[in-house]
């Protein structure tokens, strides 16, 4: 039975019906070993941080910012605010000093609380030029404080404000006081082309969200949940909420890089994810299978087909499978993909959302076949996330991105754009009025930028429509579906297409340099860095060969003519990717100018 109340009293309520059940489980920082705190402590926790809150005079609607990875003390914080009717405005760990700078300064934070070190100094090194800081606040104990840093102080100490709630009564009346038009988070967000902006989401706008999900995703109070994707994302923090407001259990996964030991340690039932994540993990499947004898070869792709025909052939379609098929599945499942799902700590798999980037086609099919639910979906930040989803249970499209949620209205406006409606839909921006007002059209839906079409209820995507190249041939190219067609392929790490404006389409690709080592030494090719393994030609056929296997699908257009391998990964840090790891196009093309124009030399 879902709780959806107020977020400013959701864990306390949880805690009256929970009580010593386990609500959250994670690490120490540093440590190797996983605990877990009842929600009796998670609800005591949280009233801590707001009567600590209170005692440094956060204000009703007050902007406090979270600069960290995922931690317990980013969730009690979060609605230790909440509590109070103040904002959180979070910020991605990874963010730059300028980032971080400006958001800041825009949203006049006063207190920052912040994760590790890195995070920590960042924030000191910019704290002279942003006149409304005036404190920060440290999650990890180990973190060394700056001798002349007045200013910092570690998170057990400023819980030390809030000791035996001597703010308790007025917190009290503040949750008397919560309302839905509140504002309930500022999430800025970098976009593509570098113009950052702060999304405003409202308690109603969580409210509406939770109401809607509901109703098409089966997470309950049985359920042990990953958190893979970082809470400052849209779509980790919704869905983790969501989870919270049904009493189910989070794992709170602070180290991303670790995820796979994560997942074989705390075996969960359902985990957020982008593709990217499903892909790794059908090439390292796929890899496998490929090193395996040919007996074992031959068993698992007789298993593979007989996956796809149970739960794509029919299952997908609301069919039921014929008898032979179901006890054909049901070896195949017990006998090899239990092994599979065991592998990668998913043997108690209920399902697992997954958005943020076009799911190839290739891996979906792959992954429902070895039994994993994958609920592929679509959405925005400044839609709450979810626009629409899988429903488990219902036909679905390989394709698709699901079925809108209720609630919310879907039109296709010109250009194809998908155009949105509804009480889970963002009022606007940040002090960003003239944005917001170009946002909405005249009938108040708002513009996506996504290009796409609705057929039998269900909503496919094209791409987004600022990315849509016109090669001076006149043929449109989409660089996303091209792209996630050879990010299946294990050698290749990152691929940025290229064709805008050209007479054909080439990409720059990073490839999986760990693998591309072993393949070299394999082959008795030497190298003795990235740049000699990129320039090898041998190297560059082998490649080749894989990327024209995989473009067979594509028209002669789509497909990539010319391509450069490049020895270091596309990077945050230069500017070409966002916090959520898209790519920014212009400022890929600006930094290798030289390698793509040597791509077009005649």
């Amino acid at each position: 039975m879902q709780t959806n109340c107020h977020l400013s009293v959701l864990i306390h309520e949880q805690a009256k019906k929970y009580g010593s059940k386990p609500a959250l489980t994670y690490r120490e920082f540093g440590s190797l070993s996983w605990k877990s705190v009842t929600w009796d402590f998670f609800s005591a926790m949280v009233k801590q941080v707001s009567n600590a809150l209170l005692n440094l005079n956060v204000g009703v609607q007050e902007n406090i910012g979270i600069f960290s990875q995922n931690t317990v003390h980013y969730i009690y914080t979060d609605f230790g605010a909440f509590g109070i009717r103040a904002v959180t405005v979070p910020f991605y760990a990874t963010s730059s000093e300028e980032q971080i700078r400006f958001m800041i300064n825009d949203a006049e934070i006063r207190l920052l609380f912040v994760g590790e070190q890195e995070q920590y100094d960042k924030a000191h090194r910019i704290f002279p030029l942003c006149p409304t800081l005036e404190r920060i606040i440290i999650f990890d104990n180990s973190v060394r404080i700056n001798n002349h840093d007045p200013n910092a102080i570690y998170f057990d100490d400023f819980l030390k404000l809030g000791e035996n709630l001597p703010r308790q009564t007025e917190v009290e009346k503040l949750y008397a006081q919560a309302s839905f038009d509140d504002i309930c988070n500022i999430l800025y967000t970098s976009g593509t082309t570098g113009d950052s902006k702060g999304v405003i989401l409202s308690y109603g706008q969580y409210h509406a969200a939770f109401e809607a999900n509901h109703r098409s995703v089966p997470v309950s109070d049985k359920d042990v949940v990953m958190n893979f994707l970082p809470y400052t994302h849209v779509f980790e923090r919704g869905w983790a909420i969501l989870c919270l407001t049904v009493g189910a259990r989070l794992v709170v996964n602070t180290y991303p890089k670790e995820i796979q030991e994560s997942l074989r340690e705390t075996h969960p039932t359902c985990m957020s994810s982008v593709p990217r994540f499903w892909e790794k993990v059908y090439s390292g499947v796929k890899a496998k299978i490929d090193s395996a004898s040919g007996a074992k070869r031959a068993l698992f792709k007789k298993a593979i087909n007989v996956g796809r025909r149970h739960n794509i052939e029919y299952l997908s379609h609301g069919r039921r499978p014929p008898l032979y098929l179901q006890m054909e599945y049901a070896f195949y499942n017990k006998t090899v993909f239990s092994l599979v799902r065991k592998q990668l700590g998913l043997e108690n798999a209920h399902f697992f959302p997954t958005a943020g980037a076009t799911v190839s086609p290739e891996v979906e099919e792959f992954i429902h076949s070895i039994g994993i639910n994958m609920m592929v979906g679509y959405g925005l930040t400044e839609s709450l996330a979810t626009v629409s989803n899988d429903h488990i249970g219902e036909p679905y499209t390989i394709g698709s991105v699901g079925r809108p949620i209720f609630s919310i209205q879907v039109k296709i406006g010109e250009n194809d754009e998908i155009l949105l409606k509804g009480p889970t839909i963002t009022k606007g921006y940040y002090k960003r009025d003239s944005l917001t007002a170009a946002s909405f059209d005249e009938e108040g839906f708002f513009r996506t930028g996504d290009s796409g079409y609705m057929k039998d209820g269900e909503l496919f995507l094209k791409d987004r429509i600022k990315d849509l190249f016109k090669t001076s041939n006149g043929k449109y190219i989409a660089p996303q579906m091209i792209e996630s067609k050879l990010l299946v392929d294990k050698y290749v790490e990152q691929i940025a297409v290229i064709a805008d404006e050209r007479k054909f389409v080439s990409a720059l690709i990073v490839p999986d340099f760990h693998l591309l080592e072993e393949y070299a030494k394999d082959m008795d090719i030497p190298f003795s860095s990235h740049e000699d393994l990129c320039a090898n030609p041998k190297i560059y056929r082998m490649i080749e060969e894989r990327i024209e296997m995989l473009q067979q699908g594509l028209a002669s257009y789509e497909r990539i003519k010319r391509f450069t391998l490049m020895p270091k990964a596309f990077s945050m840090a230069e500017g070409e990717l966002t916090n959520t790891l898209k790519l920014r196009r212009n400022v890929l093309a600006k930094n290798y100018k030289s390698e793509i124009d040597e791509m077009y030399k005649e």
